[in-house]
């Protein structure tokens, strides 16, 4: 996503939405500003006021922008989160950025219209990761024993041998896990969108498209698909949050 700064006076874009007509929220943005929405055609941008024609990514300024998308949330059908960061010059390039992705921004809103974010975080919660693989695959076990058995002095080359195998069937496994478990949340979501593992103990980092009206049921798929699984794994699920994995927009600024 393309962002610009701007001069003082800046306007700081938190989302998009369907347009009603424009309006003020209860809840505020950054530096506790005003949160109000400019509207152009069928959509409007949510924004606040900002001086500085940069916003430092701190832990105040990116809980504040955590605040208005969730106030958002519970206010409107359909949202756009946008990335950290983005300044218009004013209200003018507001409403030129409203008007030059207008189309896309309503074909995106109709596809997460009464939608919401939940994740899935499925990890193993083992010991020792390379010990669990070990002991569920032979390959590996074979090839360890080899290497690194009694009386061997394992080169290095020998090492990232057996480095290679270990990843290759840990990120074999983690392919069937997930495709086990999307099998069973496809019954309750719309879309699922698979993210990168943030660590070797992690399986799979799922974010689901889900109604709003469904997380009760989405929450059900989740306990089914643990049933799949023994204790080694845990299953965390969070949510809902604005549907931040399912907004793909290139603006034209």
């Amino acid at each position: 996503m393309a962002a610009r700064t701007a001069a003082k006076g800046g306007r700081y874009l938190y989302a998009i939405v369907t347009a009603p007509g424009e309006r003020t929220y209860d809840f505020a943005g950054i530096e506790g500003a005003p949160v109000y929405s400019i509207a152009n055609g069928q959509v409007a941008a949510v924004v606040s006021d900002v001086v500085n024609d940069r916003i430092r990514p701190e832990r105040r300024h990116l809980a504040a922008q955590q605040t208005v998308l969730k106030g958002l949330l519970s206010r409107a059908d359909a949202m756009l989160p946008m990335a950290f960061g983005i300044i218009a010059d004013g209200p003018k390039a507001i409403q030129k950025i409203l008007s030059r992705n207008h189309a896309v921004f309503l074909q995106q809103l109709q596809r997460v219209a009464g939608m919401v974010e939940m994740g899935l975080r499925v990890s193993l919660d083992v010991p020792n990761i390379f010990e669990y693989v070990v002991n569920t695959h032979p390959e590996l076990r074979t090839a360890r024993d080899r290497f690194l058995g009694p009386y061997r002095n394992p080169s290095q080359e020998d090492q990232i041998e057996l480095g290679r195998l270990f990843d290759r069937l840990l990120n074999e496994d983690r392919e069937a896990y997930t495709e086990k478990v999307e099998e069973i949340l496809s019954h309750y979501c719309r879309e699922i969108k698979q993210n990168r593992c943030r660590n070797e103990s992690e399986v799979m980092n799922l974010a689901c498209l889900v109604p709003r009206n469904g997380q009760d049921r989405f929450e059900v798929g989740v306990f089914e698909a643990a049933k799949l699984f023994d204790n080694n794994f845990t299953f965390d699920y969070n949510g809902p949050w604005a549907p931040h994995n399912f907004v793909d927009l290139n603006l034209e600024l």
